[in-house]
């Protein structure tokens, strides 16, 4: 059983699917959370199942507010922030030549660049208390590539190489930061894909199936964790067996 009493955790895009069941299995490790999110009824429905998580209603593509955002979270965890959880994401999936410079811009500003600039903030906090562990959830796509998403393969990619490069630069601070890269996932996203092309996408997973949330969540908790002190800069792949990076 994985202990995480007394951490205090933030996790972004925590109304989604591979969100909530952060969430879930973080707060049955004792946890204490913080969970943001677009969308206050969901965020509501957070609350009222767990009526000891804190919510913040937060756009993470207002990147002038996120300053603002790394305060409110310092306040409300008394300075202490032990974990940031780098989950929210969207996409705008379009083939290359019709592709828009909105629909790329869109996808690397809230996939990267408000990694970036929640990383930043939250790593200044981390420093004070001279520890603190980040996770940012990627994609399969980022290594694979994948047709019609040229914007969110770049953008997942990027965090990647941006993670490793951070991991170099606050490890002697004891910063630890690894990526987590889903396959395909049990989603709403998943839900919208044609059940033929599903099946298709199942058949390439020797595993035979797509994965539940609660897989991604459980890498979570173990990246968390003290069971993890002495990994930084790693990619753990969540795919079931459909790419070995």
């Amino acid at each position: 059983m994985i202990d995480l009493k007394n951490k205090n955790i933030f996790v972004t895009g925590a109304t989604g699917g591979i969100g909530g069941s952060i969430i879930d299995i973080l707060n049955i490790a004792g946890a204490n959370l913080i969970a943001s999110g677009s969308n206050q009824e969901k965020l509501e429905m957070i609350k009222s199942k767990y009526e000891n998580i804190k919510i913040i209603k937060f756009d993470i593509s207002n990147h002038n507010e996120i300053e603002k955002l790394a305060e409110q979270v310092s306040n409300l965890f008394d300075g202490k922030i032990d974990g940031l959880v780098n989950n929210a994401g969207v996409n705008r999936d379009n083939i290359f030549l019709r592709m828009s410079l909105d629909e790329w811009q869109k996808v690397l500003d809230v996939n990267l660049t408000s990694n970036f600039l929640i990383s930043k903030f939250f790593i200044k906090k981390m420093i004070k208390n001279k520890s603190g562990k980040i996770v940012n959830i990627t994609s399969i796509v980022g290594h694979t590539g994948n047709i019609g998403q040229a914007n969110y393969a770049a953008s997942k990619s990027g965090i990647i190489g941006m993670s490793k490069s951070l991991a170099l630069e606050y490890a002697k601070k004891n910063i630890l930061i690894n990526c987590i890269s889903p396959g395909f996932i049990d989603t709403a996203m998943t839900d919208k894909i044609d059940d033929k092309f599903k099946n298709q996408l199942i058949d390439k997973i020797p595993i035979n199936r797509l994965g539940k949330p609660l897989d991604v969540a459980n890498v979570v908790s173990f990246l968390m964790s003290d069971l993890s002190n002495y990994i930084t800069g790693e990619t753990i792949h969540v795919n079931g067996g459909m790419y070995f990076g």
